[in-house]
């Protein structure tokens, strides 16, 4: 993957992606950006809130839970301040 790499995290390889976005939307010309790098982990669905709380103490913020391809899990989309 360009611009990002793979890691085995509680036994499942995720791809973790780096983009850059603004801080706020409509943020003015010369403000300060925050460079973001994103994650996409399976969510399993026996194990939610402990999978949740593991992200969330390593400085990740879900974005975004969605069905997987297979369309019985879910895969959730996280967020985190590079650096």
């Amino acid at each position: 993957m360009r611009g990002g790499f793979s890691m085995v995290w509680g036994g499942v390889c995720v791809m973790v992606a780096r983009h850059a976005s603004m801080v706020a939307a409509g943020a003015r010309y010369g403000e300060a950006m925050t460079t973001w790098e994103y994650l996409t982990a399976p969510l399993l669905i026996h194990n939610t809130k402990a999978i949740l709380d593991n992200f969330g103490a390593d400085g990740w913020e879900l974005v975004q839970v969605v069905p997987g391809p297979d369309g019985s899990s879910l895969v959730a989309y996280f967020k985190r301040p590079k650096g």
